[in-house]
């Protein structure tokens, strides 16, 4: 499984709205400058979130985004379904019996497949935004810049 520039950078913008948020909300062009995402791509992705009822948005000379839920009632789940959609690293038909398949009697490999999804759900929804919030806070000061370096630099195979 491949996370887009969606997920990750969206995941990034949550953790620093958990951060930033609790008082205040927090503006747009403030989460985009500590996190080195563009504004117009943040508002994409704020948009979504929005939707899906983690974001809420604040009107006003002192507007912005916070969180519509407590960070602990937030997963990792919650945020890359709401921006990437599925995480099924497969779409097995064979999974989905609305979505037919010929061969779903006798597919062997459903079951991998099936595996797979399981235990990316389950470990994805384990891990909530208050838990990120709190190692995000054991970092050193200078940890968003981190970050923007490594997400250049990583990729996935």
């Amino acid at each position: 499984m491949k996370l887009s520039t969606k997920g990750r950078y969206g995941l990034r913008a949550l953790i620093d709205l958990a951060k930033y948020s609790e008082k205040e909300p927090v503006s747009i062009s403030s989460i985009a400058a500590r996190q080195g995402i563009s504004e117009r791509y943040l508002e994409q992705l704020m948009a979504l979130l929005k939707k899906a009822g983690l974001v809420k948005s604040v009107r006003g000379a002192s507007g912005g985004y916070a969180l519509a839920k407590e960070s602990h009632e937030i997963s990792v789940g919650d945020i890359l379904r709401a921006l990437e959609g599925s995480l099924e690293p497969v779409n097995c038909g064979a999974l989905h019996p609305e979505e037919g398949c010929d061969a779903a009697d006798t597919c062997v490999t459903k079951y991998v497949w099936k595996r797979i999804n399981e235990s990316i759900n389950r470990t994805v929804d384990e891990i909530k935004l208050d838990q990120l919030l709190e190692e995000s806070k054991k970092m050193p000061e200078d940890g968003a810049n981190q970050e923007k370096k490594c997400n250049h630099s990583c990729t996935s195979a």
